[in-house]
């Protein structure tokens, strides 16, 4: 899962995205409103939630928000007010934003809003899915294979499971990269590479065929 926060308190953005990365989320951070608006309307797909502060330079959070949304952009916006004001909440949702947060707020709350939010995505995402013998809980991050627990670490985690989400398909390395990784990672690295080949280890066993696929030249597939 991939999230972008926007807020020009440069002190909390940072340490959101610390604390959503810890969680496992690849995470891209802005400061201003424009550039958040071009961001959001050009790359909105490589998102599955954006957390806007409402308070911005250059251009407000609700006129991104309606803005966004005009141009039919469908990710989901969690929008950061210091206003408590009832008619005020009233705007932003019918704004387009899907949930709002009243600062000051803890960090367990919004991760907790962050993963309600992440469940109800327009199409219903099964937090449980089964392949092949394997079997992850994105609630609970636990992986099996054959009953047996998988130790993997957050990035793997998040590769298994989309690869998962994508059953026989060719997912190419831009795809992993652009979903997992935040705006700013070096796509010349071959940290992909060593991701995958540490996850296929953990998911083979003895005597059986690989699951996980090397699609020379074009990406990874999981195989049904």
């Amino acid at each position: 899962m991939k999230i972008l926060i926007v807020d020009d308190e440069e002190k909390l953005a940072d340490t959101l995205a610390h604390g959503l990365r810890l969680k496992g989320y690849a995470v891209d951070v802005l400061y201003d409103g424009k550039s958040a608006l071009t961001r959001i309307s050009v790359h909105s797909k490589d998102y599955d939630l954006v957390i806007l502060d409402l308070m911005l330079p250059f251009v407000s959070g609700d006129e991104i928000c309606k803005t966004v949304r005009a141009r039919g952009v469908t990710v989901p916006i969690l929008i950061l007010t210091a206003r408590h004001e009832v008619e005020n909440k009233v705007d932003l949702l019918l704004s387009g934003a899907d949930d709002y947060m009243v600062k000051p707020f803890s960090f367990e709350e919004l991760a907790a809003r962050v993963q309600v939010i992440l469940r109800r995505p327009p199409e219903t995402v099964q937090q449980k899915v089964s392949i092949g013998g394997v079997e992850l809980n994105a609630t609970l991050r636990t992986a099996t294979n054959k009953g047996a627990p998988l130790s993997l670490t957050l990035k793997e985690f998040s590769i298994l499971e989309y690869l998962m989400r994508h059953p026989n398909e060719v997912v190419n390395r831009e795809d992993l990269l652009s979903h997992l990784w935040d705006y700013n990672y070096d796509s010349f690295s071959n940290v992909v590479d060593v991701h995958v080949k540490n996850l296929r280890k953990k998911l083979d066993t003895k005597n059986s065929p690989s699951i996980l696929e090397t699609v020379r030249g074009v990406g990874y597939r999981l195989r049904v």
